[in-house]
């Protein structure tokens, strides 16, 4: 597993290093096998140690998780017993998920995500879009940054377990049974969403 160790307004050092690869060799051992690579961000704000931890363990499969307390040890701790806690909710679905990843590597494609300025408050007034017409390209959000990401193939089910286990608030993905594009997302009262375009059935087939 390669591990990067990032320190924010605090020094860190070989001790901290080997606890953290230590913690989560053991974890990854006991639920899943092993990683391909881990970062862990450490902070401090105030009388607040913070740690965050964002672990790769195979093919579309990201754990992330954070966490809090008074000193630095303890907030790693408490962050890897949450990706413990997930590894362990989805130990049987991760290890077979992980086989068909092998089985499908080929079939993987790429998608570019960017991140987008939020609207100013001024856009919300825009006299044109309240006539209906379109605007000026130059009125379109700022892209802050773009890069490429991994369009997963995915059952609905393993849609949602990826999502849960990325700490997202939204998945989109290509569903393995119809190969269309589909989304699952968190809603506000703690269920999960999921759009499935409606197709005709012959686009579905042909699929």
């Amino acid at each position: 597993m390669q591990l990067t160790l990032t320190g924010k307004q605090i020094d860190v050092g070989d001790a901290l290093r080997r606890h953290i690869e230590g913690s989560l060799s053991s974890i990854l051992g006991k639920y899943f096998g092993s990683a391909i690579e881990a970062h862990v961000v450490v902070s401090r704000e105030a009388h607040l140690s913070r740690a965050e931890i964002s672990v790769r363990i195979g093919r579309g499969i990201v754990v992330n998780a954070h966490a809090a307390a008074s000193e630095l040890y303890a907030a790693f701790d408490a962050g890897a017993e949450r990706v413990a806690k997930q590894l362990r909710r989805y130990k049987r679905r991760l290890r077979d998920h992980h086989g068909k990843a092998r089985d499908a590597a080929a079939d993987g494609e790429l998608a570019m995500a960017y991140v987008l300025a939020p609207l100013s408050e001024d856009d919300d007034e825009d006299p044109a879009a309240a006539d209906g017409e379109n605007p000026e390209a130059g009125d379109a959000p700022a892209v802050i940054a773009e890069m490429s990401t991994e369009l997963p193939h995915l059952t609905v089910g393993e849609a949602a377990m990826c999502m849960d286990l990325a700490d997202s608030p939204v998945l989109l993905f290509r569903n393995r049974s119809h190969g269309e594009l589909n989304l699952v997302y968190r809603r506000a009262d703690g269920n999960i969403g999921w759009i499935d375009p409606q197709l005709d059935a012959a686009r579905r087939h042909a699929s």
